[in-house]
């Protein structure tokens, strides 16, 4: 019984927590943590329970009460939606379990249970964007993220934070509104909001009101590339996730605007009838933008004083290698794309946290000093120097797998540029990041990082299971390769 409500009570379990969890803070404390590690580990647990169905079984459809579409809501359960879903919770995990002694440092006592309120409520809204087959409910989920999302970036109540939350408050809500002009012009002409019967509806509407169509497209590309920081639209990103806590950095960076990306490849592959969007110059659009973001997103990188700042600038680029993987729509490009989704949240989860683990040992986000940084904190030192190298893609990390997916992928689209670029762009990641490599471990030790506070094992564990699943899943890639290949067949219609 519990595992037929699984897709309800990945979305449920995280809201309830995070209802309790400000109780807890104000009568048991001790409470909180334990609480919100339960909550996550209970959707861990769901997310694989998930995976087993949907690999053994196939597609997971879920009506709450009982109530069939189009009246009723929707979730879906199909092998984009666990992949996604196991992202989230495996991620979220372990990115809660540093979080433990990190939180200790960066924000005041009365605060920490809004904290993880927030983060839970997070992790719940992107749970349902990730499985909602209803496309008003896909808005609600994005205006529960945002909100969750600033609250995350301003907790820490200092100037910069607040800016920061500000900035992305204004264009979120720009993004959002976009996005429900664009649901409102869908509904007027389909006169439906689940993504199954509006696909359906969409062949004759986009005959009798191809401008409404076109419209609506327009305006979901720029919403959620806006929400999902792709260039132009990313100026909120490089003060938000640098001023945030390390931990909200890695979750806004690692997990928060990936599932943007997937919401627009559930629209454009699963919703706009192909003969439409072949019409469009939307592909090409997003081609060229995700381009320059992988140039100019690296360039910025390069020039960055500030570790964490530097690191979101870096993301900037690498959301640009799934939307080259969306825009390119090979079967390997876009497999390279999704892909990317995990990988990158694996290892830019792990360079935000060793980043913060710097942060928690020296006091200083300055790159020039944590000359040695390598040589007195090894153990972050080298999971850093982990993710750095998967970064820029060398063989044997998972950032290289979905790197060679998008190169073979922009071959089979007879685009060789494109195959160009993300060589380029992996000489462009080397360039800002072994500089910070060799000062981490060739240069000797000075000021604060010569001697660092220790690091409290929570923060240790965190960050080496990260940099492990970066060497396990790029020595052995297959297992989530195999997932997101069955989910680009069903997205190309290679079969349902």
């Amino acid at each position: 019984m519990i595992v037929k409500h699984a897709p309800a009570l990945l979305v449920a379990i995280p809201l309830v927590a995070a209802y309790l969890l400000p109780l807890f803070a104000r009568r048991l404390k001790h409470l909180v943590v334990p609480a919100a590690l339960f909550a996550l580990l209970l959707c861990s647990a769901g997310s694989l329970s998930l995976l087993f169905q949907v690999m053994h079984t196939g597609l997971i459809i879920y009506h709450f009460g009982n109530w069939p579409p189009p009246v009723g809501i929707e979730f879906v359960v199909d092998r984009l939606a666990v992949f996604t879903v196991l992202t989230l919770s495996l991620v979220g995990f372990v990115v809660l379990v540093y979080s433990i002694d990190d939180l200790r440092h960066e924000l005041r006592e009365d605060v920490r249970g809004w904290y993880y309120t927030l983060f839970l409520t997070l992790l719940a809204s992107l749970y349902g964007m990730a499985m909602t087959n209803d496309i008003f409910n896909l808005f609600v989920f994005i205006e529960i993220s945002a909100i969750a999302s600033c609250g995350l970036i301003s907790i820490k109540e200092d100037r910069a934070c607040i800016e920061a939350a500000f900035k992305y408050l204004l264009l979120s809500a720009l993004g959002s509104g976009c996005i429900l002009l664009a649901i409102a012009l869908l509904y007027m002409v389909t006169g439906h909001l689940n993504m199954t019967y509006l696909a359906q509806a969409m062949l004759q509407a986009a005959e009798l009101y191809p401008y409404n169509l076109l419209a609506s497209l327009a305006l979901l590309v720029v919403g959620l590339g806006i929400k999902a920081a792709l260039f132009p639209l990313h100026v909120w990103l490089p003060d938000a996730h640098a001023a945030a806590p390390s931990p909200s950095s890695a979750v806004l960076s690692g997990l928060v605007i990936k599932i943007y990306a997937v919401a627009m490849i559930r629209l454009l592959f699963q919703v706009y009838p192909a003969a439409f969007l072949a019409r469009t110059p939307v592909a090409e659009i997003i081609l060229w933008l995700s381009t320059l973001a992988i140039l100019l997103g690296s360039i910025f990188a390069m020039v960055q004083e500030d570790l964490k700042r530097m690191l979101a600038y870096s993301s900037v680029a690498q959301i640009g290698y799934v939307f080259l993987g969306v825009a390119l729509g090979s079967e390997n490009a876009l497999t390279g794309g999704i892909l990317h989704i995990f990988n990158h949240a694996v290892m830019k989860a792990l360079l935000f946290l060793a980043a913060g683990a710097f942060i928690y040992a020296t006091g200083t986000r300055k790159i020039r000093d944590l000359s040695g940084i390598g040589q007195t904190m090894p153990a972050a030192g080298v999971a850093f120097a982990i993710g750095a190298l998967s970064m820029v893609g060398i063989p044997l990390t998972n950032g290289f797998v979905s790197k060679w997916y998008l190169a073979l992928g922009a071959l089979d689209a007879g685009r060789p540029f494109f195959t160009a670029i993300v060589l380029v762009s992996s000489l462009l990641n080397g360039i800002y990041f072994l500089p910070i490599l060799i000062n981490a471990f060739f240069r000797k030790p000075s000021g604060n990082a010569a001697a660092p506070r220790a690091l409290p094992t929570p923060m240790t564990a965190a960050i080496v299971v990260l940099a492990a699943a970066v060497i396990v899943f790029g020595f052995f890639p297959g297992r989530m390769a195999g997932i997101v290949v069955l989910a680009v067949h069903r997205l190309l219609g290679v079969w349902q």
